[in-house]
């Protein structure tokens, strides 16, 4: 792309042109939106679009504004502070709202003083690294020449020595002496060292396998790599399978990686050096979840990263998504090193680019390589087959999967609440009719509390490998806030959502977008409505097909060949890739804006 000079920006303020002041501010998780209201003068000329820009305290604009005009005088701007365009937070800084039109600065934002006493209270803190340390958006009332306008403050916390919170807090006027001061201090200077030295490693195997792929005679290099098992996922295994079938590993290097940094922790030198040297000698590397080593380790721009997320669209929020709950990512994070992430269509690919921090257009529509083999009509009638032998109580019922997804904080406590499905009542209305499948999430170490009474009607197949296999059998599914719908709304049947805590979950894990608006079925807050449900057969079944509609692109079994072709062999769709030039060209003018004539800095706070 051509490189954009600076632009010298027009002030046209005393020329009154325009006003415009914020009536309205509301959050949507870390995107902001905020109503305007114009006052343009009666000659205004519309020609050109209006533009909202967030101008630092240094004249730049550090962001331009998503911006939507609802009706003749207001518009509805919004920004995602982890990512207002170029895949990092907005930088700090006190920064004024200028509204534009080409290169002139028309006016900079006012605020209504209908709004002004609870503008104070539209601010927030994103709390992140185990809560130590902090993001804020601080919005406040400046005042010059009788008019109000808005300032917004933008401040990283990790920046500041002292931590947001600790657990040091619960005890006032405790500070770490000793022993227990000598401890914390020497985790860090190892932890600093470990990763000063794998750094090393790299850059040293760096130098060596920089053109490993043209000294092995082939086009690329490529590592398909999991920090989170042992074991590679699906959708890598999936692509593997594809490129080989397609007799392409003749033309690639295929390398594997597979180590379970959250349950082991730590691994010694060899394993580290091993690593290293595969992602020094990777062109392109595939992951399928959160890379711990990503975080902070920086790749050398001759590799690109790619995320072949292995969930479909549930519920869950996750990554920047959650921000400023447990569990969320830090500002500098493994995600912002993607240069593609994947979903299964255009219309849901933002709830992923908000989970990682990048661009909308930067996530591909290939769908999931793992359902390929999902919908191979020979692989499906295989599985229903043996299915029917290995379980033949289910021959001539209906199934009834109930398939929930775990409580608790992590694997280490996760449970499910047996105690509130009522057993008997289930059994009863099973009848001669139907039996219950109960698979339970892998993380949830306790059986089924089945009866031997009730073991003609239910089964408990919580240690059956691949809960899809068990869609092709299912009937109706009952689940709450997983993923698995994803899979199984392309078999086009019912679903019950028995959702007895969703307020607690909303508020301990989250949501990326309304329940029961997104939910493709009936949605039960206690076990008596699931009954009800079962005995009337009111699952509002159209609610699948819409959701089918919103979250496939494509249902053709082809999303292996879309990764390859797309991302490896780099043929990306022309529109894709006009879209990608578009905000790549967008990013480069707002950065090259120069409001150093319009006079923003001495307002009185």
């Amino acid at each position: 792309m051509e490189k954009i000079h600076n632009v010298l920006m027009a002030n046209k303020f005393d020329e009154e042109r325009l006003r415009a002041e914020v009536t309205n501010i509301e959050w949507e998780r870390v995107t902001v939106h905020i109503t305007v209201k114009i006052h343009p003068a009666d000659d205004f000329d519309y020609t050109e679009p209006l533009m909202f820009y967030a101008v630092s305290e240094f004249f730049r604009a550090n962001a331009r504004f998503k911006s939507e005009k609802v009706s003749e005088d207001r518009y509805r701007i919004s920004l995602n502070y982890t990512n207002p365009g170029y895949c990092n937070c907005l930088p700090n800084g006190i920064y004024k709202i200028l509204v534009c039109q080409g290169d002139d600065a028309l006016c900079m934002m006012e605020i209504s003083e209908d709004i002004v006493p609870v503008v104070k209270g539209m601010s927030r803190i994103f709390l992140h690294n185990k809560k130590m340390k902090g993001y804020t958006i601080d919005f406040s009332v400046a005042n010059r020449d009788d008019a109000l306008y808005l300032n917004m403050i933008a401040q990283d916390m990790r920046r500041c020595p002292i931590p947001v919170f600790s657990e040091l807090d619960a005890e006032p006027n405790v500070e770490p002496t000793g022993a227990k001061k000598i401890t914390a201090d020497m985790k860090k200077k190892i932890l600093s060292k470990r990763h000063a030295v794998i750094w090393k490693i790299y850059q040293q195997k760096l130098k060596k396998y920089r053109n490993y792929s043209r000294d092995t005679g082939k086009k690329q290099t490529l590592l398909f790599m999991t920090e989170q098992s042992e074991v590679l996922g699906s959708n890598l295994t999936s692509v593997i399978k594809r490129l080989k079938a397609r007799g392409m590993d003749k033309d690639y290097n295929i390398l594997t990686s597979e180590r379970s940094m959250v349950a082991i922790g730590h691994y010694g030198i060899k394993s580290w050096i091993n690593v290293m040297e595969k992602i020094a000698k990777a062109d392109m590397i595939f992951i399928d979840d959160h890379a711990p080593v990503f975080d902070w380790f920086t790749l050398d721009d001759k590799t690109t990263l790619i995320q072949l997320w292995h969930a479909g669209a549930g519920f869950k929020s996750s990554g920047y998504s959650r921000w400023g709950n447990s569990g969320c990512p830090g500002p500098v994070n493994c995600h912002r090193q993607y240069k593609y992430g994947i979903a299964g269509s255009k219309r849901i690919a933002h709830f992923f680019s908000e989970v990682f921090g990048i661009n909308e257009e930067q996530v591909l529509p290939t769908g999931m390589p793992r359902m390929d083999e999902y919908l191979d009509p020979e692989y499906k009638e295989e599985k229903t087959i043996r299915l029917h032998q290995e379980f033949p109580m289910i021959n001539g019922k209906k199934v009834i999967l109930f398939a929930p997804t775990y409580r608790g904080k992590n694997r280490s406590d996760s449970y499910y609440p047996y105690e509130l499905i009522d057993f008997d009542r289930l059994y009863e209305f099973c009848g001669d009719k139907y039996v219950v499948i109960f698979k339970m999430h892998p993380w949830v170490p306790d059986a089924v509390p089945i009866k031997k009474e009730h073991k003609d009607r239910f089964i408990d197949l919580n240690k059956y490998p691949n809960i899809n296999d068990l869609f092709y059998i299912t009937d109706l599914l009952i689940t709450d806030y997983s993923s698995s719908i994803f899979e199984f709304s392309l078999m086009h049947k019912p679903m019950l959502f028995f959702a007895f805590d969703k307020i607690q979950y909303a508020f301990s894990r989250g949501f990326h977008r309304d329940y029961e608006t997104a939910a493709p079925g009936k949605v039960c807050y206690t076990f008596d409505e699931v009954m009800k449900a079962l005995e009337t057969g009111d699952f509002e079944e159209e609610k699948v097909e819409e959701y089918v509609r919103i979250h496939f692109d494509y249902t053709d079994a082809h999303a292996c060949d879309r990764v390859i072709d797309w991302i490896i062999e780099g043929n990306v769709p022309e529109d894709i890739r006009e879209s990608l030039d578009v905000i790549a060209a967008d990013n480069a003018r707002t950065k090259a804006l120069d409001f150093s004539n319009c006079d923003i800095s001495d307002i009185e706070i």
